[in-house]
This record gives C-alpha cells, structure tokens and sequence, in this order.
C-alpha cells in the first residue's frame, strides 16, 4: 500500500511541477516577448496558443493537478498518515485555487480574444489587446504561484510520507527509534562499547604459557 500511496504522489508531484512550469514560462517568456511586438501578432499569436494548449499532455497535467492530489489525499486518510495528510491537503486547497483561477479568469479572457475574429479585420486591435494582455498576465502569474506552491508543499509531503514510514519500519522490527542507535543494538545482542575490547584484555598474554610451565619446572 504504501507504494501505491507514493505512485501517487509522484504522479500528483509530476503533474503539478509541469503545469507549473508551463505557467512559469508564459510568464518569464512568452508574455514578455508578446510584449515587445505589435497589437495584431499579439492577438494572433495566442489565438493560435490557445487552440494549440488544448492539447491531451496538457490537459492530462492539468487535471492532474487537482485529481490525482485529491487522490493521494484519499489514500493517506487515516490516523498514522495524518502529518502526511496535512502536507497534501495543503498542497490540494492550493492546486484548486490555481484550477479556479485559470477557470473563471484566464479561460474567459481566452474566450473573448478568439471572440474578436481574424486580427486583421478588427478594427481597433488596440483596444482587443488592452482588454486582454495585462488582465491576463497577472491572473497567470497568481496561477503560476500557486502550482509552484502546491509542487514544493508536495515534495515536502514525500518527504514526510518517507520519515514516517520509516519510522513505522522500525516499530514494525522492535526498535525503540526514540533510543540512541548504540542503545538500540546492545538492547538487541550486539555488544556494548568497550565489551570486546574487555573481552580481548582477559585473553591470555603472549608468553604467558612459557612463563607458566617455566614456573612448574
């Protein structure tokens, strides 16, 4: 169980360090670039940016922000996983605010540009960008915030999910983790600091026969 828990993980992790980066690349890239060039390539551009993205790699990244987290969720319910629990939740109440924000912002910003029809028909393409551009890149750079905070609370999960699995190992053997490791491994029959060396002071001395056997002649 506890590799599928982290099967989980991992894919919930993946997905969500990709879409971040995806958001992050608009964000240091693509926008900037757009920036610096005329309203009409601007609007063309993400017209075709926006029919390109819906893609199945993209989407299955982004679902997978929310789902398969929400699935890593369910599968660490319970009182042993419930640091673990907590890490993810955090991580999930992040990817959905992310979801949203892509949702009920940038999608509809995304709709009016295509909306607009050919670039070189509208009549004041000035206008088109103004109403797009700047709305749009601040909502992409809370989104894009909030994935790369949901992927390091999640790596901050597997991290966790290792430490304590861990520790359950070490229940699961007998051994007291709370104990120094040199305490541990006497209580369970291996020798104590400085008994083998006391072990080795008893045993006879070189010469010590010849001296014996001098003696008794």
């Amino acid at each position: 169980m506890f590799a599928v828990r982290m099967a989980t993980m991992v894919l919930a992790l993946l997905s969500t360090g990709l879409v971040a980066g995806v958001f992050f690349a608009y964000a240091i890239s693509v926008m900037p670039a757009l920036a610096r060039t005329s309203d009409r390539t601007l609007i063309e551009v993400m017209q075709k940016v926006n029919i390109v993205i819906i893609n199945p790699w993209f989407m299955f990244a982004f679902m997978g922000t929310v789902g398969f987290t929400a699935l890593a969720a369910a599968l660490h319910l319970g009182g042993d996983h419930r640091t673990t629990l907590i890490w993810i939740g955090i991580a999930l109440a992040l990817s959905v605010i992310a979801f949203a924000v892509t949702a009920a912002l940038n999608v509809p910003l995304n709709e009016a540009l295509d909306a607009a029809g050919d670039p070189a028909a509208i009549a004041d393409t000035a206008a088109v960008r103004a109403d797009y551009e700047s709305a749009w890149v601040r909502w992409n750079i809370a989104r894009t915030v909030l994935t790369t905070a949901s992927f390091l609370v999640l790596c901050g999960a597997m991290f966790v999910a290792g430490v304590q699995h861990g520790k359950s190992a070490d229940a699961a053997a007998g051994l007291d983790v709370s104990q120094p490791s040199g305490q541990v491994y006497a209580q369970h029959g291996g020798p104590v600091a400085g008994q083998q060396f006391s072990q080795q002071s008893a045993a006879p001395v070189a010469g010590a026969p010849y001296r014996s056997q001098h003696r008794g002649r």
